[in-house]
C-alpha cells in the first residue's frame, strides 16, 4: 500500500507550467504530489492587497499565451467549473509618446491597420501584411516551432512538410527572417519612427531588446498576437487562475504543499540505468513511483538538486545566461488617470517611450549597468478590464520596466547615486520609481494628487519573491538564439536537451526551457502529454 507521501509524479514548483502539468495529469489518472517552497502557489502569480479595496497582480498580469494556450484548451471545462472567469475589453494595446500624443488599438487587426494609417500613412498596410505573413503563409511553420516538442517525431513531421512546401531555399530564407534584429527590419519595412515606437517595445516581453538576434519574430508575433486575440486578465486577480489549477488536482487526488523546499532528488542506479525516484524537502523523503518534474533554473537543477549530474551537463547549466533585471511599480488611485490623449484610458496596456531608437538606447544603458534615463514604460491598467479589482472610481497602474540593471555602476541621467556595492536597495529603488512617477506625469497631469499608495519591486526584490527569476530577470534566461528554441535551456548532452534531463524519468519545466517564458503552460503541456498522453500516444 503506497505511503501517504509517495505518488506516481512529483513535481518540484507550483509555477504556471507546474500547475498545467499537475492539472493534466491529476485528469488523467495519475497520482501527483507538487511541492511549493514558498507560503503559497503560483510562481510569478500573485494577487495581493496592496492597499485597501485594492487588488493588484505583483508579478505577471496578462493571459493572452494561455487562453490561446493548447493547455487551456483541455483545461478550459474543468477551470470554468472550479470558477475561473477571463474577461477582455474592446481594446488590446497602444502607445503614448512624452508629449502625451498616443494611439489605442482595439482587438481588431484591420481596425488596427486603419487606425495606424491615418496617424502613420503606409505603415498600417505594412503591419496588415506582416499579420498576414505570420497568420497564414508562416503560421503552421511560427507556431508549430513554439508549440511541440523540439525534438519530438511531430517536429519531425512539421519540417519535412514545409520541406516539401518550401524547399531548402525557403527554409533557408524563414530560418534568416527569423534571425533578424527588430531595428533591421522595422527600418525597412516601417516608414515612420511613430510605427517603429509602437512595435519595438514588445520586442522586451521575452527579454531580447531592438538589435538583438530573433527580436524581429519576436516583436512582430507578440504584438500581432496582442492585437489579434486581445489582453485578458483573470476576474478578480490573477491568483484566480492558479486557485483553479488547484482545485481541479486535488479534485482528481492531487495533492499540494507549500512551505516545502526540495533540497535534493533521490535516485537508484547507475550510468543509464540511473534513474529519479523521489526527493528530499524539509528533510522529509517524498518517493516518486514514475516521474519527477523540476521548474527549477538549470543551475538549481545541476547545482542542487542533481549536483552529482555529469560534468558536462553541470558545464552548461553553469554557463546558461540571465539577462536584465525587472521593475514593477504598482498604484493605486481615487480615480482613472487624465490621460492627455483620452482613448488611453480603455487601453489594458499602454508602452511609453520616445521611440524605437530610445528603447535601444535604454536597453545598451542597462547592458553596461546603468539606470536608464528614459526608460521603457508598460503601462498596466486592469481596471479597464476589471472593474471588480478597485473600490469604485478607483483605478490601478501596473508598470512594468524591464531595460534594468543587475548590478548598478551609475545613472545614464547623473541623478541617482549608484551604492557602493552595486546591489539594490531602496532608497535605490524609490528614486527609480520617482522616476518613473515623473514620466507618467507628463502624460496624466495631476497623477500625483490621485495616489492613494504606490508599492514598488527593484529586480532584487524579484528574486526575493521567486528564485527562478535569478538577478530580477522576469524571464528567467535570454531568450538569444544560442539558448532558445531546441537549445533552450543549451545544447544537448548526456541525454540532457528539451525537457529531458540525463535519467530517463526526470524532467526539466519552466521559463528557463522551450518554449521559454510566458504564461502559456506550454512546457508543462508537453511533459503531461508524454507522462500521460491523450489517446494513448506520446507527444514527445
Amino acid at each position: 500500500m503506497a505511503k501517504e507521501s509517495d505518488a506516481q509524479v512529483i513535481i518540484v514548483g507550483s509555477g504556471m507550467n507546474s500547475l498545467v502539468c499537475a492539472a493534466l495529469l491529476a485528469q488523467r489518472g495519475k497520482s501527483v504530489l507538487v511541492l511549493e517552497r514558498n507560503d503559497r502557489l503560483g510562481g510569478c502569480i500573485r494577487t495581493e492587497e496592496l492597499f485597501p479595496g485594492y487588488h493588484h497582480d505583483v508579478l505577471s498580469c496578462w493571459y493572452p499565451l494561455f487562453v490561446g494556450s493548447p493547455a487551456y484548451a483541455a483545461l478550459k471545462p474543468a477551470l470554468a467549473e472550479a470558477g475561473l472567469e477571463f474577461l477582455q475589453g474592446e481594446y488590446a494595446t497602444g502607445l503614448v509618446l512624452p508629449d502625451g500624443s498616443g494611439l489605442a488599438l482595439k482587438q481588431d487587426l484591420q481596425d488596427t491597420a486603419t487606425r495606424l494609417d491615418a496617424w502613420a500613412p503606409g505603415d498600417g498596410a505594412a503591419v496588415g501584411t506582416m499579420a498576414q505573413r505570420l497568420f497564414s503563409e508562416d503560421a503552421a511553420l511560427t507556431f508549430g516551432l513554439l508549440g511541440q516538442n523540439p525534438y519530438g517525431v511531430g517536429m519531425a513531421k512539421l519540417l519535412f512538410k514545409e520541406w516539401r512546401k518550401r524547399g531548402m531555399d525557403g527554409l533557408a530564407a524563414f530560418a534568416a527572417d527569423s534571425m533578424e534584429p527588430f531595428r533591421r527590419w522595422a527600418e525597412r519595412e516601417l516608414r515612420s519612427d511613430a510605427a517603429r515606437a509602437l512595435i519595438a517595445p514588445w520586442v522586451l516581453h521575452t527579454g531580447l531588446g531592438p538589435d538583438d538576434a530573433c527580436s524581429a519574430l519576436i516583436g512582430k508575433l507578440t504584438f500581432a498576437a496582442v492585437v489579434a486575440g486581445g489582453m485578458p486578465v483573470v476576474k478578480g486577480g490573477g491568483s484566480g487562475v492558479v486557485n483553479a489549477l488547484a482545485k481541479v488536482i486535488e479534485r482528481h487526488g492531487g495533492r499540494l504543499l507549500t512551505g516545502a523546499a526540495v533540497e535534493r532528488i533521490l535516485t537508484q542506479g547507475d550510468g543509464r540505468r540511473r534513474r529519479a525516484v523521489g526527493v528530499v524537502a524539509g528533510g522529509q523523503a517524498y518517493r516518486a513511483a514514475e516521474a519527477v518534474v523540476c521548474n527549477v533554473t538549470p543551475g538549481q537543477l545541476y547545482g542542487q538538486l542533481l549536483p552529482d549530474a555529469p560534468e558536462p551537463v553541470r558545464q552548461r547549466a553553469a554557463n546558461y545566461r540571465f539577462g536584465r533585471g525587472g521593475m514593477q511599480i504598482h498604484f493605486a488611485l481615487n480615480a482613472p488617470p487624465d490621460w492627455l490623449t483620452p482613448e488611453l484610458r480603455h487601453v489594458p496596456l499602454v508602452h511609453l517611450t520616445e521611440s524605437m531608437e530610445q528603447v535601444c538606447a535604454s536597453v545598451t544603458e542597462a547592458n553596461n549597468g546603468l539606470l536608464p534615463a528614459r526608460p521603457t514604460l508598460a503601462i498596466g491598467q486592469p481596471v479597464a478590464v476589471d472593474p471588480s479589482r478597485a473600490p469604485d472610481r478607483g483605478w490601478i497602474l501596473w508598470v512594468q520596466m524591464q531595460e534594468l540593471p543587475v548590478r548598478i555602476k551609475g545613472d545614464a541621467a547623473g541623478e541617482i547615486a549608484a551604492p557602493a556595492d552595486g546591489r539594490w536597495n531602496e532608497a535605490v529603488r524609490e528614486a527609480v520609481a520617482d522616476r518613473v512617477q515623473a514620466r507618467l506625469e507628463q502624460v496624466m497631469p495631476g497623477l500625483a494628487q490621485r495616489i492613494v499608495g504606490r508599492r514598488s519591486y527593484s529586480p532584487a526584490d524579484l528574486e526575493g519573491l521567486n528564485c527562478n527569476l535569478v538577478g530580477g530577470d522576469p524571464y528567467s534566461g535570454v531568450c538569444s538564439p544560442d539558448q532558445f528554441f531546441w537549445l533552450r535551456p543549451f545544447a544537448g548532452s548526456q541525454g540532457a536537451r528539451g525537457h529531458r534531463t540525463p535519467l530517463r524519468n526526470l524532467f526539466h519545466i519552466g521559463a528557463t526551457t522551450h518554449p521559454g517564458p510566458g504564461l502559456g503552460g506550454g512546457s508543462g503541456y508537453l511533459v503531461a502529454q508524454h507522462l500521460a498522453p491523450r489517446g494513448g500516444r506520446s507527444e514527445t
